[in-house]
C-alpha cells in the first residue's frame, strides 16, 4: 500500500513536471516574443551570416534572443542562415519569425538618377542594397564585361537607364550588374532600336545625346524640341557648341565632378577635350550624364522644325528661347548674358 502511495505520487510529480516542460517548450515556440511598438519591425542580415549574428540583429526586437536560438536550432535555420531583408510582425513568435527568416526574403526598390561617373553610382546603390561601393565599383567598372557586351570606357555608364527597380537587399554587384544589362537590353526593343537607325545613331549615340538634352533642360516637355534642334544640327553638320559638355570636359579634365560651374567662360570653350562640342564636331564618345528616359525618348521622338540655336528665357525661367537664325539668336543670347551679368554669376 505505501509502495503503490509512492509509485502515485511519483507518476503525479511526473506529469506536473512534464506539464511545466509542455508548456514552457509550447511558450517558447508559439507565444508572442516581440518587445517593440511598432506594428512591423525590419532586419537585414548579412550574406553569411551566422545564428549568433542573427541573435544579436534580434536582441532590440525580442524580449528572450536565448529561446529564438533554441527553437532556432530545433528547426534547422541556426545551421541555414540565409541573407536578406526580413520583417518581423508585432506578436510574432519564435515558430513565426523562424518562418519568416527563412523564406520571406523581401524585395527593396533600388532607384537612381543622373549619375555623371560610375563611382557616384556605386556610392548611390550601396545605400541601397549589401555590396559596399568599393566592391560595386570593382564589378562596375570591368572593362572585359563591357567589352564583351559591345560598350567601351566611354559608353559603359549608357547601359544604366535611372528607374526605379526591384532587388532583394543581399543582391551581389555581379548580380546588380548583370540585372542592369538585361534592362538595358529590355529597354532598346525593337521599336526603339528602328527609331535609332532611323536617325543612324546607335542606341549608345542616342544615350550620349539624350544625355546633353537632360543637361539643357529639365523642363520634359521641352526636351523633344531641345533634341530636335541638335539633330539639326548633326544632320548640318554644324557643331553642337552645347555646354553641359563643355562642363563635363571641365569636370573630367580636373577629376572633380562635385565642382559647381554655373557659367561656362570663352576660355573654356578652348579646352582640347573630345567632349568639347565646341571644339569637336558630332557627338561626345560618351554620354556626359545617364539621362533620364524622357530624355532617350524626346532624342528618339525629336519635335520637328527649323531651329539651330536656344539659350535660356530669363523671361520665362527653366525654359529656352529658340532661334532659327545666328542674328536671332544673338538677340536671345545678348539679353541672357545681361541678366546673368547682372546676377554677378562668374562662374
Amino acid at each position: 500500500m505505501y509502495i503503490k502511495k509512492i509509485l502515485l505520487l511519483l507518476v503525479v510529480l511526473g506529469l506536473v513536471i512534464g506539464g511545466v516542460f509542455a508548456y514552457k517548450v509550447y511558450d517558447a515556440v508559439f507565444s508572442s516574443n516581440t518587445k517593440f511598438n511598432n506594428e512591423e519591425a525590419f532586419v537585414y542580415v548579412p550574406t553569411g551570416a551566422t545564428i549568433n549574428d542573427v541573435s544579436q540583429l534580434l536582441e532590440p526586437l525580442l524580449k528572450d534572443t536565448n529561446t529564438f536560438v533554441q527553437i532556432a536550432e530545433r528547426k534547422g535555420y541556426a545551421s541555414n542562415v540565409k541573407g536578406g531583408k526580413y520583417a518581423i510582425t508585432k506578436g510574432m513568435s519564435n515558430n513565426d519569425i523562424i518562418n519568416s527568416l527563412r523564406s520571406n526574403n523581401i524585395p527593396v526598390k533600388v532607384s537612381f538618377n543622373n549619375q555623371e561617373t560610375l563611382a557616384s553610382l556605386a556610392g548611390r546603390i550601396a545605400s541601397q542594397i549589401e555590396p559596399d561601393s568599393l566592391s560595386l565599383l570593382k564589378v562596375l567598372n570591368d572593362p572585359d564585361f563591357y567589352k564583351g557586351n559591345g560598350f567601351n570606357e566611354a559608353t559603359k555608364i549608357a547601359m544604366f537607364i535611372p528607374n526605379s527597380y526591384e532587388f532583394f537587399w543581399n543582391t551581389s554587384a555581379e548580380k546588380f550588374r548583370a540585372r542592369m544589362l538585361k534592362e538595358y537590353n529590355r529597354f532598346w526593343n525593337e521599336e526603339r532600336r528602328a527609331k535609332a537607325k532611323a536617325l543612324r545613331l546607335s542606341p549608345t549615340e542616342v544615350i550620349s545625346l539624350a544625355s546633353i538634352v537632360h543637361k539643357e533642360t529639365a523642363k520634359v516637355e521641352e526636351r523633344p524640341r531641345v533634341a530636335g534642334v541638335y539633330l539639326n544640327r548633326i544632320r548640318k553638320n554644324i557643331k553642337l557648341q552645347a555646354d553641359p559638355t563643355v562642363i563635363y570636359a571641365l569636370k573630367k579634365h580636373t577629376g572633380n565632378f562635385d565642382t559647381v560651374i554655373k557659367r561656362v567662360l570663352y576660355k573654356d570653350l578652348e579646352l582640347d577635350s573630345p567632349y568639347n562640342t565646341y571644339k569637336y564636331a558630332g557627338i561626345p564618345p560618351g554620354p556626359i550624364t545617364m539621362p533620364d528616359i524622357s530624355a532617350i525618348d524626346a532624342v528618339l521622338n525629336p519635335e520637328k522644325h527649323d531651329y539651330y540655336y536656344f539659350v535660356a528665357n530669363v523671361e520665362n525661367f527653366g525654359y529656352h528661347k529658340f532661334a532659327k537664325t545666328l542674328a536671332q539668336h544673338n538677340r536671345n543670347k545678348a539679353q541672357y548674358v545681361r541678366w546673368i551679368n547682372s546676377q554677378n554669376i562668374n562662374r
